[in-house]
């Protein structure tokens, strides 16, 4: 049963029956037959099928729903039993809103000396693909904000709170300032990250709300690529005031804070609402929680 499982979460990430078979190491006939086998235990439709996978059926949201809490709950319990054989060891997957990217290691690297055997794989995801990546068991963690838009089933564990900068030159029209307002803000063109993050949707909201009409000069998903243009100081950009820290500042370079209203949001971990955890996963979860207060401001 539990392989057949693994087969709808399969199909649920790819969205494709051959590459849903390629990742789960089967033929796509086998793949198909072990579908057709649930299908006839539960005596429904699962899947819409046509010449291609087109959709779950309703009935085949309600059993991927219970696959996802089977399969998390078998790998959770075979993990367990390695790590009590074994001690900790393997790999931990943890994805990033790109905001949040830069504070991974804050985390990841006091983890790493209590736990030497250890791996990581971090990925940047936007808010949305961080939370179908947690759900579908393609990650064991997120890092991503905790009250602004809807989490879903998930547990979590509040880092730090993100307040807002104006990335400008010192000799740009608002770069002598001690703070500036978001209605002032509005005016300036911005290199920004594109719409699909949670991040530029707040920011829009903001500078909405301020009277602005907010237009980016450049997008980007790359935080990266954002500050290497403001770094030349013909730019400007909003930015969360550690990410700015982490990045650093030129001699040309300032970050002012933006006030009237002075928002912030929570950033925090986000790891899927299960008891027991997978040792790996609640390794990681005491890890942020004895980090979290040295971030707190």
């Amino acid at each position: 049963m539990i392989d057949k499982l693994e087969f709808l979460l399969a199909l649920a990430r790819e969205r494709h029956f051959a590459r849903a078979a390629e990742a789960c190491g089967v033929t796509q006939p086998t793949l198909s037959a072990g579908v057709k086998q649930l299908e006839e235990t539960f005596g429904v439709l699962l899947v819409h099928r046509g010449s291609r996978f087109r959709d779950f059926t309703p009935e085949g949201e309600r059993v991927l729903s219970w696959a996802r809490r089977i399969v998390g709950d078998a790998r959770a319990m075979r993990e367990e039993v390695h790590a009590l054989k074994h001690g900790l060891n393997g790999r931990l997957r943890i994805a990033a809103v790109p905001t949040a990217l830069a504070m991974v290691e804050r985390v990841t690297t006091p983890f790493r000396e209590r736990h030497p055997n250890v791996q990581f794989t971090v990925l940047s995801r936007n808010s949305g693909e961080l939370l179908r990546l947690l759900d579908n068991l393609e990650i064991d963690a997120g890092i991503t904000y905790l009250d602004n838009e809807p989490l879903g089933r998930v547990a979590t564990i509040p880092l730090y709170r993100e307040r807002y900068r104006l990335l400008i030159s010192a000799d740009a029209p608002l770069g002598n300032r001690d703070q500036v307002t978001w209605a002032e803000v509005a005016q300036v063109p911005l290199c920004l990250l594109t719409p699909d993050t949670q991040n530029r949707r707040i920011i829009d909201r903001l500078l909405r709300e301020a009277g602005g009409d907010p237009q980016a000069s450049l997008e980007s998903n790359a935080m990266i690529l954002l500050y290497a243009h403001v770094r030349t100081g013909r730019w400007a950009s909003i930015m969360p005031a550690r990410l700015a820290a982490t990045l650093g500042l030129t001699e040309v370079l300032r970050a002012v804070p933006i006030v009237e209203p002075e928002a912030s949001h929570t950033i925090g971990l986000v790891v899927p609402a299960r008891e027991p955890m997978t040792p790996l996963t609640s390794a990681l979860a005491d890890e942020t929680r004895r980090v979290a207060p040295s971030l707190a401001d």
